[in-house]
């Protein structure tokens, strides 16, 4: 045993009697989650007493006793930062951020420091129990750089886990405030596409034909008509990469200010120039999900930031 170990002991019960060591293990400790048991198991570290030969697909008894150690998490590879963050839930699992339009979630090639996640680092130093044995915070979904709004993070294996399998069923509630060129006709219905890359250009994405790419669903309405655009609301039922972005675009009202999927129109340069605007129109505005821990239903709501705010009051008729 290293110093900063942690030994935990687990007992089969007659509900896991039958099932294999590593299923049984997350059944009993479900703050560890199944795949991180079966690094654990795979490196050593859980023994059964009496010694047995241990595997993660062995079939497990009632009553037999098992000792896992828990190293402490490694640290990330990536430097802390005293980055400002607006956080409007936070408890033991996860948190939820309020992301400003230029930040980046997390660090790549071109944006190694200043995302989300060096920010992150800081703000949650000791409270990460570690995903995957990393001292991390679990990124389970993004939202592009100079697309503003709520992101939830999670801090441990357990939440990490149980987020991810909610985003895999679309059962995360997301809805997204967008102005574009032009007001939609019908004022609401639903873009049911495949989205994948643009053959054109690597960089972007496109709408294909069915089964090439993921498919994605994004359900939208009109809120306010303004002068040679609109206030969409936009539901995802799926999160493809820039959904919202290539739906809108798709059905011929791209996103005001969108570098990527949307050529400026006659009559809002000057608007756009006046009011400094330049980014997507695009706020995450709404997150509802299930705590992945305590099973209770959450639901958030942000307001527009200033920027878009500025820039309907332009458009208003």
């Amino acid at each position: 045993m290293v110093p900063g170990d942690s030994i935990i002991e687990a007992t089969i019960g007659p509900a896991q009697h039958g099932l294999r060591l590593d299923r049984a293990l997350a059944d009993l400790l479900p703050d560890l989650s199944r795949e991180r048991l079966k690094a654990l198991i795979g490196e050593g570290q859980v023994h059964a007493a009496p010694a047995d030969k241990i595997s993660g697909s062995m079939k497990v008894a009632e009553g037999q006793r098992f000792t896992i150690t828990l190293p402490p998490p490694v640290p990330l590879d990536t430097v802390a930062q005293d980055i400002p963050l607006t956080i409007v839930h936070e408890d033991a699992d996860l948190l939820v951020v309020d992301k400003p339009a230029g930040l980046v979630v997390h660090p790549a090639a071109g944006n190694l420091d200043g995302t989300l996640v060096n920010a992150l680092l800081h703000h949650c130093a000791g409270q990460l129990s570690g995903i995957g044995g990393v001292a991390r915070p679990g990124i389970v979904h993004r939202i592009d750089k100079d697309t503003s709004g709520l992101l939830v993070v999670a801090k441990t294996d357990r939440a990490h886990e149980g987020l991810a399998r909610q985003f895999k069923d679309h059962s995360i509630e997301r809805a997204y405030a967008a102005i574009t060129y032009g007001v939609p006709v019908p004022p609401a219905g639903t873009v049911d596409s495949w989205i994948g890359r643009s053959d054109a250009d690597r960089k972007k994405m496109a709408v294909h034909r069915e089964g090439r790419g993921k498919h994605a669903v994004t359900h939208y309405r009109t809120l306010d008509r303004l002068r040679g655009a609109a206030l969409v609301e936009c539901r995802l039922e799926t999160g493809r990469t820039h959904q919202v972005r290539v739906h809108m675009a798709h059905i011929g009202h791209p996103l005001i200010g969108d570098p990527v999927y949307g050529r400026e129109r006659k009559g809002f340069k000057s608007i756009l120039e006046t009011l400094g605007f330049r980014r997507q129109a695009l706020h995450a505005r709404t997150l509802g999900f299930i705590h992945p821990v305590k099973d209770e239903p959450l639901m958030f709501e942000s307001a527009l930031p200033a920027d878009m705010q500025e820039l309907l009051s332009a458009l208003h008729v």
